[in-house]
C-alpha cells in the first residue's frame, strides 16, 4: 500500500504543478529534492511571484525511521518505528479575490521492532480560505467535495465537512480559518472499510482538487482591486499564519520528525499584516465573511 500510494502522490503532484503553471503563464515551479538524515525524503515544488499565484508549494514527501519520543507520546504507543507519506499544498494568489487553498492527502504506517505493521491510515482534506466571500464559489467547492465523498458513502461528506469546520478553527480568535472543505484522519481498515477503500477513497478526493478550485481561480483572476483590498488580504493571511504556526497538526508532525523547515514553512505568504485590534466597517463585503467565519455554513 504505501509504494501504491507513493506513486499516486509523485504523479498527482506533476498533474497539479502543470495544470497550476499553464494557468498562471508567468511563473514556473522551482525543484528541490532533499533528504532527511534519519530516512527518506522529499520532492518540494515552489512557484513565487507570478501572475497570479504570489507564492505557492506543491510537496511531496516520504519519511521513515524510528518513531521519534515525542511522537510516541502523542499517538500513545511505545518504541516503534514509522513511514509516512503525503502530498500537501498551499496556494497563496496575488488578486485578494481569488481564496488561498490547502489540500494535504497523507499516509502512515507504524511497525513493531520485528518490522511487523501494527497500525496504518490514511488522513487528508482540502479546504479553501476566502478574503471575499463569492457565495457561488464556496457552493462550487463543497460540491465537488461533495460529489467525491458520494461515490463511496453517503455519510462521508457531512461527517468530513463537519470534522473540517472543527479543525480549521482559531480558537484565539473564535473563528474558522476560512469556509473549509474536508478534513479527514485515522482513517483505518474497520467498520466495514478496507484499507485499499480508503485508498480508492482519498485518491478520488485527490484528483478532485483541480476540478474543485481552477475554476475559481478562472473566474477571480482578471478582477480589478484595490490597495484597500490587498491590505485585507495581507491581514486576513495574519490569521491564517497564526493557525499554522499555534494550531497545525502538520507543521507540529514536521518540526518533530525534524522534517526540512523550508517544506514544512512553505505555506506561509511572503506578505503579510498585523493590524491593532483591526475590524471591518459595518455591512462591507468584508463584515460579511467575518459573519460566516464566525459561524460555519452549509454550502451544499
Amino acid at each position: 500500500m504505501k509504494n501504491k500510494f507513493y506513486q499516486y502522490i509523485v504523479s498527482l503532484q506533476d498533474t497539479i504543478t502543470s495544470k497550476l503553471e499553464q494557468v498562471d503563464t508567468r511563473a514556473k515551479f522551482q525543484e528541490d529534492l532533499w533528504e532527511r538524515p534519519e530516512g527518506g525524503g522529499g520532492r518540494t515544488r515552489v512557484i513565487e511571484k507570478g501572475k497570479v499565484f504570489e507564492k505557492g508549494g506543491v510537496n511531496i514527501s516520504a519519511v521513515h525511521g524510528p518513531l521519534p519520543k515525542s511522537m510516541q507520546a502523542y499517538f500513545k504507543v511505545g518504541d516503534c518505528d514509522f513511514f509516512a507519506c503525503g502530498l500537501s499544498l498551499v496556494l497563496h494568489p496575488a488578486n485578494p479575490f481569488i481564496p488561498t487553498v490547502h489540500a494535504n492527502w497523507r499516509y502512515f504506517e507504524m511497525y513493531d521492532k520485528q518490522g511487523n505493521t501494527i497500525d496504518q491510515w490514511f488522513g487528508g482534506g482540502q479546504d479553501l480560505t476566502p478574503y471575499y466571500l463569492f457565495e457561488e464559489d464556496a457552493q462550487h467547492f463543497h460540491r465537488i467535495c461533495k460529489q467525491a465523498c458520494d461515490k463511496h458513502d453517503a455519510r462521508f461528506y457531512n461527517e468530513f465537512k463537519t470534522k473540517c469546520d472543527q479543525y480549521f478553527w482559531n480558537t484565539h480568535r473564535n473563528e474558522a480559518r476560512g469556509i473549509g472543505g474536508l478534513f479527514f484522519d485515522y482513517c483505518k481498515a474497520e467498520q466495514g472499510k478496507s484499507i485499499e477503500d480508503w485508498y480508492n477513497f482519498v485518491t478520488q478526493v485527490g484528483d478532485s482538487f483541480l476540478d474543485a478550485y481552477i475554476p475559481i481561480v478562472e473566474k477571480r483572476k482578471d478582477i480589478p482591486y484595490s490597495p484597500q483590498n490587498r491590505q485585507w488580504q495581507e491581514i486576513r493571511r495574519g490569521r491564517y499564519v497564526e493557525f499554522n504556526l499555534v494550531h497545525d497538526k502538520g507543521t507540529l508532525f514536521g518540526l518533530k520528525t525534524n522534517g526540512r523547515i523550508e517544506s514544512i514553512l512553505m505555506s506561509l505568504p511572503p506578505h503579510v499584516q498585523w493590524v491593532y485590534d483591526h475590524n471591518p466597517m459595518k455591512g462591507s463585503e468584508e463584515e460579511k465573511l467575518i459573519a460566516v467565519l464566525k459561524n460555519p455554513k452549509t454550502w451544499v
